[in-house]
């Protein structure tokens, strides 16, 4: 088995100085340089660009300077060109993956595949693997487990299906196109040097020797080893390392520095922390708003996957939108997207639209039942509703029933259209750039028909996205000085000044990945970097040993911890001097407006009073966030602060109550008081129940059609039914009484303020004295309607400016296992349970007293409110504070954090 190669004994070399002396002496084509990879390629442009400069031309001929990959993909097109041979079409990576997944699904051993995707793209990895690392005789004769064995089926199964369809897998294409160049079929450089390659697999060593055989003289090359200063610095953590790296960047680069390299092993996981904090080093204010964007000077390696931008995200929502099903969440987005028609003349429409849609949606929905819910909530936004509509016809004309990918590429494009995407407002150009690219993607989705002939609309939508998903995507930027780079993107590269991070023992080098479909015996004695852990350490060592050679300061970084576990750094790094590198200490933007305060204290805890006697909504719920906090109630009932309501499955527990409280006021409204209630049969008793209940099931349906369906609303039926049975069976052993007053809307002057609210239910006993229910269905106590601040002041509330002479308050505590009433009066033999007020041993006399205490509290509350009071003052911290959503606006936690930190500093005991 050849195993692999030293790129150093293969070809002859040259140095770094005669690959750019060639270039530049001999006539454009003759000489080529060939690199790993594009961004080394690039590289190498600049470095003769500014040769040429230094030579004092305006104009010269391009260097052929070009990726492997590149090169082998223009050996193919010129041979199409030239007419001289057919080439078989080369799949594109996607299509190669569903070929793949199609022969797994269809194979027995891959029935029994949970991830079939997953599994797919491992064996198309093996299959490259096999083909460029020459492993196919020894894979004949190795011992194969489970896996291995089920690969060895599917190899042949696949090479069938490629050659059927007249098609070559993307790794074969360099083997087909060797016989071409051997035969000099087509015209080739008279140099080709390979430059910046630390070794060889079998197939590209065979296609160089082709080309040198053919007459291409094919040479090595590679950076100059620096002269460097390597240090090894350790750093408290990952982001600790990130920020030095950031900080001492920025030091090089105003030092002159042009070509300033980062390196980060592990890119991909850290990339959203690495431009965070290079842009904060780099522009302190680029967050703010307001602030113009310009290009930063750094650059990552690795883009993200397009359907993390915006826009393309927006695009798939819309198409998961025309299926089955899709969370309201998602939904909520979709409509909210600024890449929709009618985005920004409805934004501030559809921004309240979806305040109101969270209160009736589930988390679940679909396309027809979010269009009927927009109808009924969405008066002003027209355009939006008349493009749901639009998107619910072509649904039902084109998204239903198997076809090839090009014509559901077609219908995804027009519904897209049908959308108005991307939207009203000029593209910037990054988001140009990514429109442009997700129409290659669908393009590309489009072309599986090569391999995938009907699918479904789902199943479209699922390759599609993951497409998307699997792109990874950079916009263009102009040439920067900083590169911030993974391993192999480094490789080859010199630079001005190096930084390299984490390198912690358990991390470099990093862990061997060997394929599961490939012998792990056939893959060590192959060679292959990533098959054993003794060829990935034997690579690390290679590239260590490049990077402290690449640049003429080296710092090699690593963390020191990781949470509470304490590193060490890599042993192949240990060696290393260690001493932190000279940076200059840049003020963090938060820090330099801090040092520039001039902080103006001022406490300030009213708001602009209300004018005259006022209006205020929010009825009884005013006053008890009035006695709760202040600010709670200035936020919520002046501003109309608070947070979106967040859908949920089934009931939540005021639903519930809503539904106990209707049952019981339907029952009353026929019962009308406890002579009917007792002369009322079981039977008749039940019925009535029964359709109070669906009365109240119906009602909440109305809102939430899909919340009770089917034996949900039959069990939640018969549920109410109980649940009211064993309360009115409570009232049946009361005293004779009459329900004067259900569900009744009252309007309560106080303070200033008018309320407006809906009385539970009131009752007179047979002697005419008054009690004011209230049904609970939580926890109810009499102590919440007393003292100061009282948490539930309703009832004491309609007492005081609407039923005057009633003699009682008391919550009805209808809860499963435990009913009652529970409250205050004036008697005892009023409410069963319910003591009198002599001897409940409250600090108040009689009830005069209790009810002047009552009105002077609520007066209190209601003048408070009035007069703009709106201290952020919670009753009980924390607990008041506990489910409260205001909290970002009143910074309640940031202000006990505050007080805290100060009383440390002052050593005073909280």
């Amino acid at each position: 088995m050849p195993p692999l190669l030293s790129a150093a004994a293969e070809f002859p070399v040259v140095s770094h100085e005669e690959v750019f002396a060639r270039l530049i002496r001999e006539p454009a084509g003759q000489v080529c340089v060939i690199t790993p990879n594009r961004r080394l390629a690039h590289s190498l442009l600049q470095e003769a660009a500014a040769r040429q400069l230094e030579r004092g031309l305006a104009l010269w001929d391009t260097p052929d300077v070009i990726s492997l990959a590149g090169f082998i993909e223009r050996v193919a097109d010129a041979i199409r060109h030239s007419g001289s041979a057919v080439l078989p079409q080369v799949l594109a990576p996607e299509q190669s993956r569903a070929l793949w997944e199609q022969l797994l699904r269809d194979s027995e051993a891959g029935s029994s595949l949970l991830a079939v995707t997953e599994a797919a793209g491992l064996a198309h990895e093996a299959w490259q693997l096999m083909v460029s690392w020459r492993l196919r005789p020894g894979l004949r004769d190795a011992a194969l487990n489970e896996d291995a064995a089920a690969f060895l089926g599917w190899a042949p199964r696949y090479e069938r299906a490629l050659r059927r369809g007249g098609h070559l897998d993307a790794v074969e294409l360099a083997d087909h196109l060797q016989p071409f160049i051997r035969d000099r079929a087509l015209a080739l450089p008279r140099q080709a040097m390979v430059y910046g390659f630390d070794s060889f697999t079998p197939q590209q060593a065979e296609f160089l020797r082709a080309l040198n055989d053919a007459g291409c003289a094919v040479a090595q090359a590679g950076p100059v080893d620096l002269a460097a200063n390597v240090l090894r610095a350790p750093c408290t953590d990952s982001e600790d390392e990130i920020r030095k790296a950031a900080a001492w960047a920025r030091s090089r680069l105003e030092a002159g520095c042009r070509r300033i390299g980062i390196v980060v092993p592990d890119i991909a996981a850290r990339r959203a922390a690495i431009v965070r904090l290079f842009s904060a080093a780099m522009a302190p204010d680029y967050a703010l708003p307001g602030v113009r964007q310009s290009v930063q000077p750094f650059n990552l390696s690795l883009g993200e996957p397009l359907a993390a931008h915006a826009l393309v995200n927006a695009a798939l929502g819309l198409l998961q939108l025309l299926g089955r099903d899709i969370e309201f969440e998602r939904a909520s987005r979709v409509i909210r997207s600024p890449f929709l028609a009618g985005s920004e003349s409805e934004r501030t429409a559809r921004a309240a639209l979806d305040v109101e849609l969270r209160r009736h949606a589930e988390p679940v929905v679909n396309l027809e039942r979010l269009r009927g819910m927009v109808a009924a909530c969405g008066g002003d936004c027209p355009r939006l509703l008349r493009l749901l509509e639009a998107l619910a016809r072509l649904r039902k004309d084109r998204l239903f029933g198997a076809q090839p990918p090009s014509a559901w590429a077609r219908a995804i494009s027009e519904a897209l259209s049908t959308a108005g995407f991307p939207g009203e407002r000029p593209l910037d150009s990054i988001e140009y750039q990514t429109l442009k690219r997700w129409h290659e993607t669908v393009a590309a989705f489009a072309a599986l028909d090569r391999v995938v002939p009907r699918m479904g609309y789902a199943d479209a939508l699922s390759r599609l996205r993951r497409m998307a998903a699997d792109t990874l995507f950079q916009p263009e930027t102009p040439d920067v000085p900083i590169q911030i780079l993974g391993v192999l993107e480094a490789s080859g590269q010199n630079f001005d000044a190096l930084w390299v991070t984490s390198l912690g023992d358990d991390q470099w080098p990093p862990s061997c990945r060997p394929n599961p479909f490939l012998p792990l015996a056939l893959q060590r004695a192959a060679g292959l970097p990533q098959g054993s852990a003794e060829a990935a350490l034997a690579a690390a060592r290679r590239m260590t040993a490049r990077w402290c050679a690449a640049a003429p300061e080296v710092v090699l970084s690593h963390p020191q911890y990781e949470g509470d576990r304490e590193l060490q750094p890599s042993p192949l790094i240990a060696a290393a001097a260690v001493a932190q590198p000279q940076i200059t200490v840049f003020p963090e933007f938060g820090s330099a407006i801090h040092a520039a305060r001039n902080i103006i204290a001022e406490a300030d805890a009213a708001a602009p009073p209300l004018a005259g006697t006022a209006v205020a909504g929010g009825g009884t719920a005013l006053l008890k966030d009035q006695a709760a906090c202040p600010f709670r109630a200035f936020a919520r009932h002046r501003l109309r602060a608070g947070a979106p309501d967040a859908p949920h499955s089934g009931l939540d527990a005021a639903e519930r109550g809503t539904l106990v409280h209707r049952v019981l006021a339907q029952a009353w409204l026929q019962l009308r008081d406890s002579a009917t209630l007792l002369a009322t049969d079981s039977d008749r008793l039940n019925a009535l129940l029964a359709a109070a209940a669906e009365a109240a099931i119906e009602r909440i349906r109305r809102d939430r059609p899909t919340v009770l369906s089917g034996r949900f609303a039959e069990i939640e039926k018969r549920r109410l039914v109980a649940l009211a049975r064993a309360w009115l069976a409570e009232d049946r052993g009361r005293s004779p009484f009459a329900v004067i007053a259900v569900e009744d809307k009252r309007s309560m002057a106080i303070g200033g303020l008018e309320l407006r609210a809906r009385l539970d239910r009131v009752d007179e006993t047979a002697d005419g004295r008054r009690i004011i229910i209230d049904y609970k269905t939580g926890k109810a106590a009499a102590a919440q309607m007393l003292g100061e601040r009282p948490e539930e002041p309703q009832l004491p509330l309609y007492l005081v400016t609407t039923e005057p002479d009633a003699l009682a308050l008391a919550f009805a505590s209808v809860r499963a296992g435990r009913k009652g009433y529970v409250g205050v009066a004036r008697d005892d033999d009023l409410l069963p349970g319910v003591k009198a007020l002599a001897d409940a041993r409250l600090e108040h006399a009689d009830w005069t007293a209790l009810v002047a205490a009552w009105r002077d509290e609520l007066e209190r509350l209601a003048l408070q409110f009035a007069a703009g009071g709106a201290a952020v003052d919670p009753k009980r911290p924390p607990q008041t504070c506990r489910f409260c959503d205001l909290g970002p606006l009143c910074r309640i936690r940031e202000r006990s954090a505050a007080i805290d930190d100060a009383r440390d500093e002052e050593g005073v005991e909280p």
